[in-house]
């Protein structure tokens, strides 16, 4: 594990907790119901199904699961060469320079890269919704784009003036 400047440990991973733990807990407690329900059918009950019936409730099962999967994965890696942000299925790479800021303002689901091109990135492995952990990983995540990033950090509210200090 290399050290990044001012001592920031790179390789960084930063991963929604309560997404994670949603996807787990509601996506079992599914497959556990639905199993239970299976296998108390009586098994006249269960031969009433058709072929084409019990294909259908798998393949709903494995489009739950396939979404699941993709919320599951969602992260934001910080390395020496940049950042790489996994949002389902999509990954894209960055490197420090095209990273020119990172916010999660009041409200918003998840964080946000701002990048040099004047377009925006979201970042779905920092989740809104995971409270003061997002807002840590934000702060964490902006200092390691400010020491690699090689340009003048933007602008930023006065966290002593009452000022969101994530904005």
């Amino acid at each position: 594990m290399a050290d990044g400047p001012g001592g920031a440990p790179l390789p960084r991973q930063f991963r929604p907790l309560g997404v994670r733990l949603a996807v787990i807990a509601f996506g079992g407690a599914l497959l556990v119901t639905t199993a239970a329900i299976w296998f108390t059918f009586p098994d006249e009950v269960q031969s009433t199904f058709t072929p084409l019936q019990k294909v259908t409730v798998v393949v709903m099962g494995l489009g739950i699961f396939a979404v699941g999967f993709a919320l599951a994965r969602c992260r934001v890696d910080a390395g020496d060469q940049g950042l790489t942000v996994v949002n389902g299925y999509v990954t894209r790479r960055f490197a420090w320079e095209e990273v020119v800021d990172v916010t999660l303002r009041p409200g918003n689901p998840w964080a946000v890269l701002d990048l040099a091109d004047g377009t925006s990135q979201s970042a779905l492995g920092i989740q809104g919704s995971d409270g003061n952990r997002a807002q840590q990983q934000v702060r964490e995540l902006r200092r390691l784009v400010e020491a690699h990033a090689g340009h003048e950090p933007p602008a930023r509210p006065d966290p002593d003036a009452g000022d969101d200090p994530v904005t």
